[in-house]
This record gives C-alpha cells, structure tokens and sequence, in this order.
C-alpha cells in the first residue's frame, strides 16, 4: 500500500492506493493552502479507508519540475513521513505523471508541458509505455519547436503549458489535447519504482525545480 502526494501543479492531491487499487483520493479544492490542506487531508483519507500511517509501505511524491513551493510543501512532508515511520521514498517527475493520464491511443509520442511563465514550459517527450524520449527540460517556445520530431512522429501536446504552444505549434502531426491529472496518476509508476526497489535518498533528495530555459532543440535518434 503506497501514499502518494502531488503538490507540484495546480490543486495539491493525495491518493491512497494497494498495488493498482486505488483505495481512495482527495483534492484540495483550492490551489492555495497547500500546506495546510496537506496533512489533515492524509489523515482524513486514511480514517475513511480505516487504514492508518503504520500500515502504508512506502510514499511517492511529484518530484517536479512544477511550482517552487508547491514542490518545497509536498517533498518537505513526504520525507516527513518516511522519516518519522522509517519507510522509503519514491519520487515521480511530474512530467511523467501528467503523461500517464493521456490517452496512449492519441499519437506516437506524448508531449507535457507545464507553464512556467511568459513562452516558457517545462516539457519532456515519452513514448506510449511512458519510456522517456527526450529527457525534462525548460524551454521557450519558438515557431521551429519540436520541427524535427513532428516530421516523422504524430505528438500530442498537453497540460497547461500547451495553451500558448497552440498559437506556434501548426504542424499536421501536432494534436493538443486536454488532460486532467493528479496524485492518481502516479500509481503504476509508484508500484513499478517500488517492486524494483528503487527509492530515493531522504537524506539527499530534493525536487527538481528546473534549470537555465533553452530556445532551440535537437532531434536525437529514436
């Protein structure tokens, strides 16, 4: 049974899920007060499934990139939590998180993408398995984005990023779609990262909140 937590883009989510189960989910309905909403949301869903913090056997949390403090509130409690009941962490870049609630039918590859301010985003490729094409990266929007990709690959575009990518994006391979995604979203990477053991270290991690924006970006093979 994982805990999983993002705080990374818009409302703050919790989920609560035994292997692909999902046990029950809460959403802050605000996309502030995240740290006040946090913890009492934790212990509410776990009173409503009668399960309690003990019985939890690991916590993944939305590592980013996304809002700096939404990051800070949601990585600050997961290893929190780990710390206090002695369980690993599991971090799930949020980028992979909103691919995984596109529809794998759509495209080729899956572009999310979220904003970051003027023309900028934070963006990734992914396949349909969710096997990351071209890793995270911050960048700005121009009228040659992803030229070379869409020459031989059909995209869809997503996330709240996108929106300002519309008005430059114009190839016929580009699809814009709109997704919803939360905490949801990261069980079945949640389950994989943890049935590999692959968790991170509480006392190194840290979200990723980006780097230096690029302009421009180069087609690797595929």
């Amino acid at each position: 049974m994982i805990l999983h937590i993002d705080t990374a883009v818009h409302s703050a989510s919790v989920c609560l899920a035994d292997s692909e189960q999902i046990l029950g989910t809460a959403m802050n309905p605000s996309e502030k007060e995240s740290a006040s909403w946090l913890h009492t949301a934790i212990q509410n869903l776990l009173q409503k499934n009668k399960h309690t913090l003990e019985q939890i056997e690991a916590i993944a949390i939305s590592a980013g990139p996304g809002s700096y403090t939404g990051l800070r509130v949601g990585m600050a409690a997961a290893k929190g939590l780990c710390y206090g009941l002695s369980k690993p962490l599991i971090t799930i870049n949020t980028l992979q998180m909103i691919a995984a609630s596109a529809d794998s039918s759509l495209a080729q590859l899956f572009c999310p993408m979220i904003d970051a301010r003027r023309m900028e985003v934070f963006t990734a490729l992914y396949d349909g398995a969710l096997n990351e094409v071209m890793p995270s990266t911050n960048m700005i929007i121009e009228e040659s984005f992803f030229k070379k990709w869409l020459e031989e690959y059909s995209i869809n575009f997503f996330g709240n990023g996108s929106v300002k990518a519309t008005a430059v994006i114009k190839h016929q391979n580009a699809i814009f779609t709109t997704v919803k995604s939360s905490a949801v979203n990261m069980v079945s990477l949640a389950r994989e990262k943890f049935e590999q053991h692959q968790f991170s270290d509480l006392a190194y991690t840290q979200p990723f909140y980006g780097k230096d924006f690029h302009s421009s970006i180069s087609k690797k093979n595929y």
